[in-house]
């Protein structure tokens, strides 16, 4: 017992942990409080990276169209490298798969065809249908802009973690279910 102050050992140690819930009290709420503006300067920062690579994507659709040919215009350049990688389609997918209207892809269509990017003939099971298919030039264009772009963004990929780069893997994946 301390002699000046009356208290025991036991006490002082109570009035101490207390003091000290006290204190872990106080800082888990002043955490709390500082949590929201935590995340909601985190979801800005997200926010502000996501527009830069919205807005750097569109600059490499237009680089990459240019590569391919001159007069090519994005939207062309989205149709013929979906059309690239499945190997062929039809107006009618093209439209619900990019959810345009199919006046906008006959004319897209019509343009790829005329820069001689694109070829159609008639589908063997319904006539009424055009097949599309890339043309030999295109589909080594596209390969060309696939590879570049493929070593730019290797030497990006190079510098991140396996860790970092599930965790990116994981970001995307919910983003899209959103």
């Amino acid at each position: 017992m301390n002699a000046k102050t009356g208290t025991g050992s036991a006490e002082i140690m109570a009035s101490a942990a207390a003091a000290a819930a006290a204190a872990a009290a106080a800082a888990a709420a002043a955490a709390a409080a500082a949590a929201p503006s935590d995340v909601d300067s985190a979801l800005g920062d997200l926010q502000a990276h996501l527009n830069l690579i919205f807005a750097r994507t569109r600059s490499l659709w237009r680089e990459s169209a240019a590569r391919v040919h001159p007069e090519l215009q994005v939207g062309g350049y989205k149709l013929l490298t979906f059309i690239d990688r499945a190997g062929t389609a039809n107006a009618h997918e093209l439209a619900e798969r990019f959810e345009m209207d199919k006046s906008v892809i006959s004319r897209q269509v019509r343009m790829l065809e005329e820069l001689g990017l694109l070829e159609s003939r008639p589908d063997e099971r319904d006539g009424r249908l055009r097949v599309l298919s890339a043309t030999a030039s295109a589909c080594s264009a596209l390969a060309e802009v696939r590879r570049d772009y493929g070593s730019r963004l290797q030497a990006v990929i190079d510098e991140l973690t396996p860790e970092e780069i599930r965790a990116a893997s994981k970001a995307f994946r919910l983003l899209a279910e959103v």
